[in-house]
């Protein structure tokens, strides 16, 4: 697992994703978004392909776990790294349920990505009658929103490819309003000794050659598991996240603890 380190101040420094090769952050988010540009016309079939579609299940739960702020006539709703789009329209479905659509009053939900051909897709998801449901082209680390614009920031196994997680997280901070929530959702390596094993089996030996075999990029599904192992453990991250302006912060592991849905308050 990567973890932080000290500053000469004595001061904690987040690291952030680095694909093989990369040597900087700006080297960094760079890989990661030409990966996922070559990967985008089979991103969403192999993310249900290899999950066994337990990704919509974790989308359909996080979103579940939001419904108070979800059902709010004005929400202001913001996924990071949307890619996609799954996450925000399962939000967005959500809400429909409390009787509130995402386009009703002054409700807005925005899906943020540098990705492009990922936006393209997820425009192509919403057209039909999400009113309400915007794809903004943005990186993480430098929105193009106003401060405390947001009731509630999502972003489902997006997160840990951040060329910075301080940077983001006082990204996050920003936009969101006081008393506003954070969930992220994303990958762990499982606690126990024997799942654990399976589980590095299954994303090292596995799941390279089947997503490389369908994407064409044996890089991007290597890069995968190799993020997810470099990733913090939860305890980690939730200290992160108090570190970075968020209170009330707790995590719960999801199918046998290979995901974790962090959830927070700003402060």
């Amino acid at each position: 697992m990567e973890t932080s380190s000290k500053s000469t101040e004595g001061r904690e420094v987040l690291p952030g994703t680095r694909p093989e090769g990369a040597s900087n952050e700006h080297e960094a988010g760079q890989q990661v978004r030409e990966m996922f540009t070559r990967i985008a016309p089979q991103y969403d079939f192999l993310n249900h392909f290899l999950s066994a579609s337990f990704d919509r299940l974790w989308r359909r739960k996080t979103a579940k776990r939001f419904a108070d702020i979800l059902a709010r006539p004005d929400a202001q709703v913001l996924d990071l790294c949307c890619g996609t789009g799954d996450l925000l329209l399962a939000l967005a479905r959500q809400a429909s349920k409390s009787g509130q659509p995402a386009g009703a009053s002054s409700k807005r939900y925005v899906g943020a990505d540098f990705v492009l051909p990922m936006l393209a897709i997820a425009e192509r998801k919403q057209r039909p009658n999400r009113a309400g449901v915007t794809f903004v082209a943005a990186d993480a680390l430098v929105l193009p929103f106003r401060s405390a614009g947001f009731d509630l920031v999502t972003t489902a196994f997006g997160f840990r490819n951040l060329a910075n997680y301080e940077s983001g997280l006082r990204e996050i901070a920003r936009v969101l309003r006081p008393g506003g929530k954070l969930g992220i959702l994303e990958f762990c390596e499982p606690e126990n000794g024997l799942l654990a094993a399976l589980y590095r089996f299954y994303f090292t030996r596995v799941l390279p050659h089947i997503g490389g075999a369908v994407s064409g990029s044996r890089e991007a599904y290597t890069y995968l598991p190799n993020s997810v192992r470099k990733f913090p453990q939860p305890k980690m991250l939730a200290k992160w996240m108090e570190q970075s302006g968020f209170r009330d912060v707790e995590f719960e592991r999801w199918t046998c603890g290979i995901v974790a849905l962090h959830s927070a308050v700003r402060r």
